[in-house]
């Protein structure tokens, strides 16, 4: 999911932190209730199986949810068992493969976070394509990472600080006139990635054409705002109290965040245009094992409806299109993976980060001190 993803935005890093409500992404609110959730009644016999599994992933009510929509329901079906692993860290890959001493076989990681590593040695397997559904859509595929879960870095503002209109994109964003107000944005700490994305959209580059970024043009964007940029977020916890206390009007988010300060009567909402769509995925690790079961248990996943029950548990999105007809239609307004809010949002290139991410920080680091 990066971390879990190097890692995109650190999250991953920080989805260790759940059950303490710090920093992760991921809060599991607007659960749809277990009994309206879709049953896997067969599986293919090719996923079938006997022994063990071990899954290294986070903590808290994201790890409840995939273990009610994958790790239980996938046992009942296959024969195997999974072991879970609260405690997912690319840094821990490394020593394991290189010692052979590996206690997981699964990793709950990011495609950033596995492209870093591969470029030091070959530390995961590659996937087995054969056994994933045809429904995985290949923008989640690449060699050794298959993309299972969709969340959006997006635009949240406050709905009771404007009048005569809402912001719909960063250009909006960035103009302090027509809606003023103190902002606040991501991109520093560990692992950080900060949102040049953003600052070269403002500037006018089209959403297609982001990539390369042009890291100079976006700093040159990043000054027109950072007057007005009151707080450097680093973890989720900080951009909601913002929010919440009207520190600021407008900051950059992640979805499911925004979602829970809703279910606090705070006056929050989001714009997705303009997203970025940022990718969980699973990775095998180089000896795993269990290779087999873990084969088997990344499809599984991947499957439509326990892609399906996963998105129903916790507010973030499947890579699995054939999941939308087990989700009911006001579940999927939230989910960054409907159809109608995937179309608004760019996509996180993880390769053009893993690439460039240090340099990048160097660079925005100094900018910040300017």
């Amino acid at each position: 999911m990066n971390k879990f993803p190097t890692r995109p935005v650190s999250r991953r890093h920080a989805v260790g932190l759940i059950t303490a409500g710090l920093a992760a992404p991921f809060v599991a609110h607007s659960a749809v209730a277990q009994s309206a959730w879709p049953e896997q009644a067969t599986v293919p016999d090719i996923l079938k199986g006997s022994g063990e599994v071990r899954v290294a992933t986070y903590g808290g009510i994201y790890l409840e949810a995939q273990r009610k929509a994958f790790y239980e329901p996938f046992e009942s079906a296959t024969g195997i068992k999974v072991r879970v692993f609260p405690n997912a860290d690319t840094s821990k890959v490394k020593a394991m493969v290189e010692t052979g001493n590996l206690e997981w076989d699964v990793l709950d990681t990011s495609r950033g976070g596995i492209m870093r590593l591969m470029k030091a040695d070959d530390y995961f397997e590659r996937i087995d394509y054969s056994l994933v559904d045809d429904g995985v859509g290949r923008e989640f595929r690449s060699e050794y990472a298959l993309e299972w879960q969709l969340w959006a870095q997006v635009m949240a503002y406050r709905t009771d600080a404007f009048k005569g209109g809402a912001p719909t994109s960063w250009v909006d964003f960035w103009d302090t006139k027509r809606f003023p107000g103190d902002r606040a944005m991501y991109g520093i700490g560990t692992g950080a990635t900060p949102e040049l994305e953003f600052a070269l959209m403002a500037a006018g580059v089209p959403a297609d054409e982001l990539y390369p970024l042009d890291i100079n043009k976006a700093l040159a964007s990043f000054d027109k705002i950072k007057k007005s940029v009151v707080k450097w977020w680093v973890n989720g916890a900080q951009f909601m109290q913002l929010l919440t206390d009207r520190e600021v009007v407008m900051t950059t988010a992640w979805n499911g965040r925004v979602l829970a300060l809703q279910e606090q009567g705070v006056p929050a909402t989001i714009c997705w245009n303009q997203g970025l769509a940022q990718r969980a995925a699973w990775a095998i690790l180089k000896g795993a094992k269990n290779k087999s079961n873990a084969m088997k248990f990344i499809a599984y996943s991947t499957m439509p409806i326990p892609q399906a029950r996963f998105a129903l548990a916790i507010p973030y999105g499947f890579t699995n299109d054939s999941a939308t007809k087990y989700i009911p239609p006001d579940r999927l307004t939230i989910l960054p993976s409907a159809p109608q809010i995937k179309k608004q949002l760019v996509f996180y290139n993880y390769e053009w980060w893993a690439d460039n991410r240090d340099a990048v920080q160097v660079k925005f680091n100094e900018w910040l001190l300017r």
